[in-house]
């Protein structure tokens, strides 16, 4: 059992949508949960930390990128429940988008690969519904 199971409050998640042009920066996990799994750079906040202070550390360890304006997105939860239906898992995960300024993005800690992908191409990727709920909202706000 991890520390983050069975909590008594949910963690605090922040999600990264980088966007460059038609494409977005998505990472394939390399830790638990979810190993091997394509999601949106992110990770956990820390305590004293801002949001998007949060944001721009995750996506600088993840991917070595670093962006100017963040924007805030929308917010999910994601609730687990074990066998017997008590909650294993709480997220509740706060989503900013930024557009890509420049640099090479790298696999850094907790991912095992970073790749631009164009957005109308995510299908093989198999990402989560809410991610590309959060992708359609980065674009209405970086692309009015």
């Amino acid at each position: 059992m991890s520390d983050r199971e069975y909590q008594a409050r949910p963690i605090v998640g922040i999600g990264i949508v980088v966007l460059r042009g038609d494409e977005v920066l998505i990472c394939r996990r390399g830790k638990p949960p979810n190993v091997g799994s394509w999601t949106l750079p992110g990770g956990a906040q820390d305590i004293g930390e801002t949001c998007k202070d949060a944001a721009r550390r995750e996506l600088q360890e993840e991917t070595g990128l670093l962006v100017a304006d963040l924007h805030f997105c929308d917010y999910v939860d994601t609730v687990r429940r074990d066998g017997d239906g008590r909650v294993r898992f709480h997220y509740t995960i706060l989503d900013f988008c930024a557009a890509y300024a420049g640099g090479e993005a790298v696999a850094g800690s907790d991912v095992s690969e970073v790749r631009w992908v164009p957005i109308d191409e995510l299908g093989p990727y198999a990402l989560w519904t809410e991610a590309h709920r959060i992708i359609g909202i980065a674009r209405g706000i970086l692309n009015p």
